[in-house]
């Protein structure tokens, strides 16, 4: 099944039978600004609980869409109708709040229904102490009636329902009391989040909710709106594993029309490929047979054939206005060959007993880690993960050295060339096209060396630039644009090592899986990467090694992708997770705690008679000894012979200490 069928002629479709049952629904909905066509022939049916996800190119009018159905924006033509006493919930990116409350009071509005339930309830306990005979029967019904609506909208556990609504979208106990006009605009938002789930409408109209959620927010909503809410949900997401998790239908916005395909976005994509396929080839045998009959018509137009020659080309005009396809879009893969950087030392990052706090008002400290050591291989792709101010990018500032630690040190290895994403792109020109200023960013980064006008083009196709949107000023690009711009004269500057502080915050989902095929090896970079993201999807696809900062100063470092250390965690929460091994390099899936450095001030080790080129020689032996080691740990064969696996072991055990000591003592001949 290839998704609903879709007209591919110019014509706009007539618009669909709505089903009785629809709470919600759009018909041949027609939506312009200016000259600049945003829906034509847009057509939904929303039934109960139902589960949607809306996705497509950034400005391809998808948040248009959902600010019709919520009543916010009406169609040029078409209609927007909802069943009645249908209740739309919508969250609006300027959430409305009151200056004044609290954020908790804030919060509590959302049963502003079920508190002027209660005061008709007062109401009629007040006549009754004065009413008998009929007035009291009527009053009577009318108490039983108010109660079923109390309890239906929530009783009067209210408060536990609160709490557990804040803290599942981050917020702390001590935030409760802050004044509204005191929150950020990360806070605000996740606010309006939060009232709007309290509210519990029939359909939930949700556009990006993700926006300002870290990893455990996301989980909470999704765990929410599969578990908890019964309404209909529509939302927007660039977030993949949340319309993994949460939608069984996707509706892509593609050329101002929606396409329906059944299933969650792992199957959307894979409909979507075949559906364009079939497309292509419809288009491709379409063409062929036009061409066919062109080469017939000017072959006998003026010949015997000539009145026969004529009929075929009035029919061919007459077929090509009625029905002819048009060209599937085209997403195709990254294909541009990215240039290789200089080789790194083996090393890439060596951190030894970091610490980091700051002061809060109260003049406490706020710790964010401590005794943190680690070490970057070169080539490994390391992401770090943890809730909103935990100090993820307090640690990357730290490694670059562009923060002073309070305690302990940070050494980058010989020849490492950085690029680092930040997360605001202030120093952009804002005057300068496109292609312009990637060619002037790798004239910069890389001097001596040239890029065409046609190579900066091919690049900027490279990360979804059209041809005329290479030619804009950045000035007048969307954050998402900006952003994709940026990371392509990134990718494209020859850096070893790669820092990338939320990249993904303003892409649409093309746009970050475009950037994970150009992290990718076959995209061409082999360098090192830290990632800081709240992305699930980009994390797995690019990184198996993690440190984790829980907000409350302890660090976790981890081999492996995050689904691997998700599943790790529930195994260890059953009881169930075998016992882990600890040590540095270790393969995909092994936790390795943070491990403690030997004394790097001591003048002297087994290692000191080695020059520095001899110890990084050694180390690359003992990683790829440890890996082969961590490959036979991995089979589940070798453990059958519990004596082998415990002497493979304690040979990883034993070169995972001899790295250790060689990378203090590297440390130590660098400075």
């Amino acid at each position: 099944m290839l998704g609903r069928a879709v007209r591919t002629d110019p014509k706009p479709a007539g618009p669909p039978t709505i089903a009785p049952m629809s709470v919600l629904s759009a018909a041949n909905v027609h939506y312009t600004i200016g000259d600049r066509v945003i829906l034509s022939g847009a057509s939904l049916a929303v039934e109960a609980g139902d589960r949607i996800g809306v996705v497509g190119r950034n400005g391809s009018g998808k948040s248009t869409l959902l600010r019709m159905l919520a009543g916010v924006l009406s169609p040029d033509t078409g209609s927007i109708s909802r069943q009645r006493n249908t209740r739309v919930g919508y969250l609006s990116q300027e959430p409305d709040l009151r200056p004044g409350r609290t954020l908790r009071d804030e919060a509590e509005t959302a049963f502003g229904e079920l508190h002027a339930l209660h005061e008709q309830l007062h109401g009629i306990f007040h006549d009754m102490a004065e009413a008998g005979g009929e007035a009291l029967e009527r009053l009577m019904r009318r108490q039983d009636d108010l109660e079923r609506r109390i309890e239906a909208a929530g009783g009067y556990a209210i408060g536990h329902k609160i709490d557990a609504v804040l803290h599942g979208l981050g917020f702390t106990d001590a935030q409760f009391t802050v004044p509204v006009e005191g929150l950020s605009g990360g806070q605000r938002a996740r606010l309006a989040l939060a009232k709007l789930l309290l509210d519990e409408p029939d359909v939930l109209l949700l556009d990006e909710p993700t926006n300002h959620l870290d990893i455990d927010g996301r989980l909470w909503l999704e765990d929410f709106l599969t578990a908890e809410f019964k309404g209909a949900v529509i939302i927007i997401s660039h977030d993949r594993r949340l319309l993994d998790n949460v939608v069984t239908r996707i509706e892509e916005v593609e050329q101002g029309r929606l396409i329906d395909y059944p299933g969650n976005y792992a199957k959307f994509r894979q409909l979507r490929e075949e559906r364009r396929l079939a497309q292509l080839r419809a288009y491709e045998n379409q063409q062929t047979k036009f061409r066919q009959e062109e080469a017939y018509i000017r072959k006998y137009k003026a010949g015997q054939r000539a009145k026969q020659a004529r009929g075929r080309e009035s029919r061919l005009e007459r077929e090509k206005e009625a029905s002819t396809l048009e060209r599937p879009v085209e997403l195709g893969a990254f294909a541009f060959e990215l240039p290789r950087a200089e080789r790194a030392g083996d090393i890439v990052v060596s951190v030894r007993e970091l610490r980091k706090a700051y002061p809060l008002e109260d003049g406490s400290q706020k710790l964010l880690f401590e005794d943190l050591s680690l070490s970057i291989g070169r080539g490994e792709r390391w992401a770090i993960v943890g809730p909103n101010g935990a100090g993820k990018t307090t640690v990357v500032r730290a490694m670059l050295g562009e923060m002073e630690p309070d305690a302990g040190s940070v050494k980058l290895g010989s020849n490492v060339r950085i690029g680092y994403f930040r997360q605001s792109h202030e120093q952009i020109e804002p005057e300068k096209q496109v292609f312009r200023y990637l060619q002037d960013v790798i004239r910069r980064e890389n001097p001596g060396s040239m890029m065409s006008e046609q190579a900066a083009r091919d690049l900027a196709g490279a990360f979804l630039f059209s041809g005329a949107e290479q030619e804009k000023e950045l000035g007048v690009l969307s954050g998402g644009e900006r952003a994709r711009a940026v990371l392509a004269g990134l990718m494209a500057s020859a850096k070893n090592l790669l820092v990338l502080d939320e990249p993904t915050n303003h892409l649409d989902i093309l746009s970050a899986e475009r950037l994970e095929e150009s992290l990718g090896c076959e995209g061409g970079f082999e360098g090192t990467l830290i990632l800081i993201s709240h992305d699930r999807a980009l994390i797995d696809a690019t990184c198996d090694h993690l440190l984790l900062l829980d907000g409350k100063g302890n660090a976790e470092v981890y081999f492996g992708n995050y689904s691997q250390w998700r599943d790790h965690k529930a195994r260890q929460a059953s009881g169930a997770a075998s016992r882990p091994y600890a040590a540095p390099g270790a393969r995909p899936g092994t936790p390795a705690p943070t491990p403690k450095p030997k004394d790097k001030d001591k003048s002297k080790s087994r290692f000191s008679w080695m020059r520095l080129e001899q110890i990084e020689a050694r180390m690359g032996e003992i990683q790829a000894e440890i890996a082969g080691l961590d490959e036979r740990l991995a089979d589940a064969e070798l453990w059958k012979d519990g004596a082998r696996a415990g002497k493979t072991r304690d040979a990883r055990d034993r070169l995972g200490a001899e790295l250790e000591e060689l990378e203090v003592e590297w440390l130590r001949k660098s400075e």
